[in-house]
């Protein structure tokens, strides 16, 4: 794993509607975190895929009053570089939805977890008996030591990053050793849509589904989820869900959104979030292009009701 800092990564898709929203904070009151988590697209960075110079000096104060941050992200190990520059290299940063911890100060790997091709190709077809055909692309867990190592994407996916892929025709995209995450795109469907269809058939015993508002959903190992990846976390710094503040956007930061409001602690969506990140939790913020995670943290941090 590498230290330098690459180039900017876009949040494609997460720019529109109360991205730009302000919202003027009620008192915060004195209740304090031990423990600071956040979803990045969306949520943390801006559309362009940039942590804002405020953004950047709330983390920093979040730090230096000895409240470490870390980042949960859908982003899987390939795109590791942009998610230790988004973290300024510090703490633990949770990947892939969950499934790739990685401790970022001593480039210690704390969890890696697999679905295995049988399993995947299984649950591809499950889906796909109440969805119809659907286009493919995998991150490849045989892999995920290689930092920079593309996606196998099929034909007309249609990947929103600009970025290297193996583009393969649909009997190639699947590798014949385990897959970190299936993505699946329906040419029909939405992705909230083409999410509740696969629910209703594919059973958490044998995978996740979610998505992350791309358009697409995600098919992950049994048990991987952002509240699971995020105890790990947790686990390594002696917290529990009840002293952590965390922050999110889409379905796919539901369970930890979801862990830490049931534990007591304090659950915050941003004003751009989806409707069902909204109905999980009554804290919301600015959207993520005017510094939303900042400027509650700018008030938790200060003790006051921050200006606008």
């Amino acid at each position: 794993m590498t230290a330098d800092r690459p180039g900017v990564l876009p949040s494609t898709g997460r720019a529109g509607a109360r991205a730009d929203d302000v919202v003027e904070l009620a008192d915060l009151g004195t209740w304090r975190p031990k423990l600071v988590a956040s979803d990045l697209d969306g949520t943390l960075l801006t559309s362009d895929g940039e942590v804002s110079p405020r953004t950047r000096a709330a983390l920093t104060a979040c730090w230096d009053a000895g409240i470490p941050v870390v980042g949960v992200t859908g982003r899987g190990p390939r795109l590791f570089d942009s998610v230790r520059a988004a973290l300024d290299g510090r703490g633990i940063a949770v990947l892939a939805q969950g499934g790739f911890v990685v401790d970022l100060e001593r480039d210690e790997v704390l969890r890696t977890v697999g679905l295995p091709r049988e399993q995947a190709t299984a649950v591809i077809e499950r889906i796909e008996s109440v969805a119809g055909e659907l286009v493919l692309a995998v991150e490849d867990a045989a892999e995920q030591g290689e930092v920079h190592s593309p996606l196998r994407v099929q034909h007309g996916f249609d990947w929103p990053y600009p970025e290297p892929a193996h583009l393969l025709p649909r009997h190639q995209v699947l590798p014949t050793g385990a897959v970190l995450k299936v993505f699946l795109r329906s040419q029909t469907l939405g992705q909230d849509e083409l999410l509740a269809r696969a629910r209703r058939v594919v059973d958490p015993a044998q995978a996740e589904v979610t998505h992350a508002g791309l358009g697409f959903i995600e098919v992950l190992p049994p048990g991987i989820t952002k509240a699971t990846g995020l105890a790990i976390a947790l686990e390594r710094y002696g917290v529990g869900f009840g002293d952590v503040l965390v922050f999110g956007d889409m379905p796919n930061d539901l369970p930890m959104i979801e862990a830490v409001r049931d534990a007591g602690g304090r659950a915050v969506a941003v004003a751009n979030a989806h409707p069902a990140v909204r109905a999980a939790t009554p804290l919301v913020t600015s959207g993520h292009d005017v510094d939303g995670v900042a400027r509650y943290l700018e008030a938790l941090l200060d003790g006051r009701r921050p200006g606008v």
